[in-house]
């Protein structure tokens, strides 16, 4: 399966704004998640192995982390016209099925992941309090059929942020399928 890696965004980059609907239409923006201690925003979709790989696992993080005061939400980038399973019904289902507890958008346009330098799925940023990136990068050193998610890395990076620690700028970029782009994007 043909893999790509993250950009790797520079660290104490502002958090990009956006106001995204979900599979149902409900809206949701950076505004919104003013009072979480730190944010994650992963860039994922449906039909991605390496995103399959880490669904359970990554479900388990958001509702623990979620209990923890940070916020969690999940922004879907592909091309649903070429990638229709990725679209608002499949993403119900995913969600559904995955257990998510957090906000599943839909970026129609593009125009998130490109603000983000998003560039695979899955692709995750943390950003703290003051929405300044302090992590962006793998889940864990996992992949589909090597072992078992656990999201060690992005767990610590959570953990030290929670604790008031440095977050540790080791920090390595994330693997998976590339972020389905329109024609001519």
């Amino acid at each position: 399966m043909p893999a790509a890696e993250s950009t790797m965004l520079e660290l104490g980059t502002p958090a990009p704004r956006f106001r995204l609907a979900d599979f149902d239409g409900k809206i949701t923006g950076l505004d919104d998640l003013h009072d979480a201690r730190g944010l994650v925003i992963a860039f994922i979709c449906n039909h991605c192995p390496f995103v399959k790989h880490i669904r359970n696992e990554f479900a388990r993080f958001a509702s623990e982390y979620q209990a923890k005061g940070i916020a969690v939400v999940a922004v879907n980038s592909n091309d649903i016209q070429a990638y229709p399973e990725d679209g608002p019904k499949g993403m119900a289902e995913e969600a559904r099925s995955a257990g998510y507890t957090f906000p599943y958008l839909l970026d129609d346009t593009q125009e998130v992941a490109k603000a983000y330098q998003a560039a695979c799925t899955p692709d995750l940023f943390l950003f703290d309090s003051a929405r300044q990136l302090v992590y962006r990068g793998q889940f864990d050193d996992s992949r589909p059929g090597k072992g078992a998610a656990t999201g060690a890395d992005l767990r610590a990076a959570c953990d030290a942020l929670l604790s008031g620690a440095q977050v540790s700028k080791q920090q390595k970029p994330s693997i998976g399928c590339n972020i389905k782009w329109k024609p001519g994007r």
